[in-house]
């Protein structure tokens, strides 16, 4: 396993993620959607990781998305379906897919690194509406 670079755990009914130090030095994307997780512990050794899908989960709080800031490599995040992302689809009007979206910029605040978010690629004028509300906050 010292060269896994994708890990698919999806639909395992997983409720937390551990065990992965024999990949962190390795992996690139864990796909890990439609599990049971409300905490993402255990990902800060995953120093590789480019892509983490994570939709259709429990995850509820703004301090886990916070956790990703300690994985430097990370672009590509997948998050829809979790409870946190269902409070800002409050109407159609505010797609949270959409760029531009609340929900986008409050997570590109959190993590101006990523190129993807929800499958949608991340624009400059994104990036910099994020860093200036983050700014006045």
């Amino acid at each position: 396993m010292d060269s896994l670079r994708i890990l698919s755990l999806a639909r395992n009914q997983i409720k937390k993620i551990e065990n992965l130090e024999a990949v962190a030095e390795t992996l690139e994307e864990l796909w890990i959607s439609y599990n049971l997780l409300e905490k993402l512990t255990n990902l800060e050794k995953l120093s590789k990781l480019r892509v983490l899908f994570l939709s259709n989960n429990k995850i509820a709080e703004w301090a886990e998305i916070e956790r990703l800031a300690q994985l430097p490599a990370l672009e590509d995040l997948l998050l829809v379906g979790n409870p946190l992302t269902e409070k800002y689809n409050v109407s159609a009007a505010d797609n949270p897919s959409k760029p531009g979206s609340t929900w986008r910029l409050a997570v590109l605040q959190r993590l101006p690194g990523l190129k993807k978010l929800d499958g949608i690629l991340v624009d400059r004028e994104e990036v910099e509406q994020a860093a200036a509300q983050k700014a006045v906050s």
